[in-house]
């Protein structure tokens, strides 16, 4: 089944590529793209793959596991039809133009359009140099990938606009690392893991020709991305720029929407990383709330500025946005059309967040002014709750659910709480005047939820619809790439599964979705990351 994938390379067949072939660092002008082969490694092994990824490929477990699977997607044989590339785009990076930048260690095989029509680009990362790899190698270590792999499956499950993995490879190779830029560099093993999407197409690739007044192979680009990725909005002209962008910008705005609603940070939200499909794309040092922080922010290189805090986030994506409108400028759209497109995303927000929240609490979306407000009251107060002391955001949700709504009217304060002191990091010594408060907030929120009239059964669906039970904690992946590192692959697969049921009852409860360990709170690949792979 592996000879029968079928090729579409649009991206190479309708784009400009580099008319230099050799695979040398440099800059590359005039051009969407450089063709360059995979480096070949000494032994490759398929680790892992997501049997939903494969059959929407329309590959059997027996195509996945024989050896020519782990040849192929280790970058070691082509198949017919693929035409290896590595995209040229730039970005800013914490706020600051960083010139061209590149598919470092990324090489695209191709675009594979199954048997439904839909296309899937298939691309792998840590398959050796490109020309945009800069001073870098282009591989990957197994910890990176891993994180990438299980990632990307665990935001598809939860619902959450992103880019798919198809297998996780380990090369039989070492990789030479500096893992906390402490010039303790060591030697890891490597991997590769083969990611899918309709499009890799971003927003720097947009900015990197703007910048460099490139503007027939702008306005190029971005009619083939209107014919290719959004062929329902017209033929390309200036009145269906203007739709396109506000489709990108709204796709972004509900993007991050999804992010607030389970705790996830991605961390390097650069404009080189903001996918033109609103996908989550390039898993680098992302992270789940564990405690609520709203300052949180799992990226090292953050840690001064947390740029990329998990509340920054809605404004982040904004800011990029705009980057995003001023390099379309360009093309002769007018600043004040660009600026009413631009509005699209705070429109959205403004429609999705809210009730969003509301479903969270399975409170109704649709009330009269009075409820609103008191809902509205609801909403705010918690969140300062749950930031006042450590609060487990995932576990008081899902608690919160099936939070009793008759409680005895003789319960202290203290015992009040007593269905939701799974979430508390430190549940014996809460402090009185919390207590106090959220008893409080309590008795209000039932108040809300039992004058809705809504059966409690219809409740708790629409919440458990929206709190998952179970998220990708850092410290579950760091396990799991630990035991990978000594050969077991026993807790990848028991991650793999359970992350395809995130809302289901049955984890509830269970070691896979608990609080964090004491011993995780500060341990390396647990909490804060590098963005060293």
């Amino acid at each position: 089944m592996l000879e029968s994938l079928s090729f579409d390379n649009r991206f190479v067949r309708e784009l400009p590529a580099d008319a230099n072939r050799e695979n040398t660092r440099r800059a590359v002008h005039g051009a969407c793209y450089s063709h360059v082969l995979p480096t070949p490694v000494s032994a490759p092994r398929l680790l892992a793959y997501s049997k939903e990824m494969a059959a929407r490929l329309g590959l059997s477990a027996d195509d996945c596991n024989s050896p020519e699977f782990a040849q192929v997607f280790a970058g070691n044989r082509l198949l017919s039809g693929m035409e290896p590339y590595a995209a040229c785009y730039g970005g800013h990076q914490f706020g600051s133009w960083a010139g061209q930048l590149g598919d470092g260690r990324a090489i695209s095989l191709g675009e594979v359009v199954n048997l439904s029509g839909e296309r899937w680009e298939l691309q792998l990362k840590g398959a050796g140099p490109t020309p945009y790899s800069r001073s870098g190698d282009g591989r990957a270590v197994l910890r990176s990938s891993m994180r990438e792999f299980l990632c990307s499956e665990a935001m598809y499950h939860l619902g959450i606009p992103t880019t798919r993995a198809l297998c996780l490879v380990a090369t039989g190779e070492s990789v030479l690392r500096d893992m906390f830029y402490d010039g303790r560099a060591q030697n890891e093993p490597g991997a590769i893991v083969c990611r899918a999407a309709p499009s890799f197409v971003r927003f720097g690739n947009f900015e990197l020709l703007a910048r460099r007044n490139d503007l027939e192979l702008l306005r190029n680009l971005v009619d083939f991305t209107i014919r290719r990725d959004f062929p329902e909005l017209g033929e390309p002209n200036p009145e269906v720029y203007l739709r396109w962008f506000t489709s990108v910008a709204e796709r972004t705005a509900q993007l991050i929407v999804h992010f607030m609603r389970v705790g996830f940070v991605h961390g390097v939200m650069n404009t080189d990383n903001m996918s033109i499909l609103g996908l989550t794309i390039d898993y680098g040092p992302y992270g789940w709330l564990d405690h609520f922080d709203p300052a949180f922010t799992p990226n090292t290189s953050d840690a001064q500025g947390r740029r990329y805090r998990f509340e920054n986030q809605p404004r982040v994506a904004l800011w990029n946005l705009v980057q995003l409108a001023q390099a379309l400028t360009k093309l002769g759209l007018k600043e004040a059309d660009l600026d009413h497109a631009v509005s699209a995303y705070g429109a959205t927000w403004n429609s999705e967040y809210p009730p969003m929240m509301l479903r969270k609490l399975g409170l109704p979306t649709q009330a009269s002014e009075a409820e609103r407000e008191e809902a509205s009251w609801l909403v705010d107060e918690l969140l300062e709750l749950l930031g006042a002391v450590e609060t487990d955001m995932t576990l008081f949700f899902r608690a919160l659910a099936t939070f009793p709504l008759d409680q005895p009217a003789d319960l202290t304060e203290r015992q009040r709480l007593s269905p939701l002191l799974a979430a508390y990091y430190a549940e014996e010594s809460l402090p009185e005047p919390y207590v106090q408060r959220m008893a409080g907030w309590l008795r209000r929120y039932t108040k809300a939820r039992t004058q809705t009239h809504e059966a409690p059964a219809i409740q708790i669906a629409r919440m458990r619809a929206e709190n998952p039970s179970l998220v990708l904690r850092n410290y579950l992946v760091q396990q799991a790439i630990e035991a990978a590192e000594q050969g077991d692959l026993s807790k990848t697969d028991e991650l793999l599964k359970a992350l395809s049921t995130p809302y289901s009852i049955e984890h509830e409860g269970s070691p896979l979705a608990s609080r964090r360990p004491e011993w995780a709170r500060n341990r390396a690949g647990c909490s804060m990351l590098s963005c060293s792979s």
